[in-house]
């Protein structure tokens, strides 16, 4: 009891600072609903850690947060998705899902190599464009061989472009004719993370957004194949890291979050509870991107040069390009 009092106190300030932020996003979020609070929080992080030079003892609470918080915000994700819904899409929407996934990684990581960027950067990039933002950015990390400013930089490019796609994508949808359902197909199948699809959708408006919702969830389930592919990868070309240990095959809370779905897929979780998840799972993502955005350094996004910031432009409409052919190709067939 006595360890766990102090890992308390350890964890006091910097969770307590990361609460404050946190709040004050959802608030921002509430009065203005167009805006996401995970990335009012990374904005409001940023400001904070480029303008106040935060005390050594916030440290630890906001490695925790920035940590922790956001592998129990991923796993809660699992009680969001029904493998019902995403079967109920039909073997052609599934199909380009896996398409648009596997296609996006391996064109990200042949254009970042072509730029020079190293493998872990380009990984990093490629996942988080590809599947689902922060989430798979902080998943891949958990099994790769990253540093801290490789994250960062993964992470802020996925708030700046998904946020544009929030804009790009029911703009080009009116521009192209897109029906509801092929524009919901084609936001749920491009956009970075889910708060910005549900953006998306809801902006498309009529049936888009339950449409985008579930493509992008069947996006979020391919995290953990993807995952346990490039843990299997690292074991066999690095074996044991420097403590004598190999990487986990599959990381807990990626386990955690399959479990959940199927869960939520048995019909044994009550709606209010699923309804309390959701709450949490925002809160703590919420908080996870404020103490993110706090070790967000100007000078280092500067150090990192454009290549990083050119690369995520060319993912950006890599893989909006292939969401918006495969919509086209099919979405004759579903009636969209």
């Amino acid at each position: 009891m006595t360890g766990v009092r102090v890992r308390a106190r350890t964890l006091a300030p910097g969770t307590a600072l990361t609460l404050a932020g946190t709040a004050a996003a959802l608030g921002v979020g509430h009065l203005v609903p167009t805006l996401n609070p995970m990335l009012v929080a990374i904005v409001l992080g940023a400001a904070l850690g480029n303008t106040v030079r935060l005390p050594a003892r916030a440290t630890a609470g906001l490695a925790f947060s920035s940590r922790t918080l956001l592998r129990v915000g991923i796993a809660l994700l699992g009680l969001q998705l029904l493998l019902g819904d995403i079967t109920a899409l039909g073997w052609q929407v599934v199909a380009l899902v896996v398409v648009i996934v596997v296609l996006g990684i391996a064109g990200t990581m042949a254009l970042g190599g072509a730029l020079g960027l190293g493998w872990t950067q380009r990984l990093l990039i490629a996942c988080g464009f590809s599947i689902c933002g922060a989430a798979a950015v902080a998943a891949v990390d958990s099994v790769s061989d990253t540093d801290e400013e490789e994250v960062l930089t993964a992470i802020t490019l996925v708030v700046i472009f998904g946020t544009l796609m929030i804009v790009a994508v029911p703009v080009l949808s009116g521009a192209l004719g897109l029906s509801d359902t092929a524009a919901g197909m084609w936001a749920g199948g491009s956009i970075h993370e889910v708060a910005q699809v549900i953006a998306a959708g809801g902006a498309i408006g009529g049936g888009a957004l339950a449409v985008a919702t579930v493509v992008k969830l069947a996006r979020v389930l391919l995290l953990a194949p993807v995952v346990t592919v490039i843990s299997l990868h690292r074991r066999r070309t690095t074996g044991t890291d420097a403590r004598g240990t190999r990487p986990p095959l599959v990381p807990g809370f990626v386990v955690a979050f399959l479990a959940l779905v199927l869960l939520r897929s048995s019909g044994l979780v009550p709606d209010p509870v699923v309804d309390a998840a959701s709450l949490a799972q925002t809160v703590l993502l919420t908080c996870a991107m404020f103490a993110l955005g706090i070790g967000v350094r100007v000078a280092a996004m500067r150090r990192v040069g454009a290549r990083p910031v050119i690369l995520a432009a060319a993912s950006t409409v890599w893989v909006a390009g292939l969401a918006l052919a495969g919509v086209l190709l099919i979405a004759p067939t579903l009636g969209g």
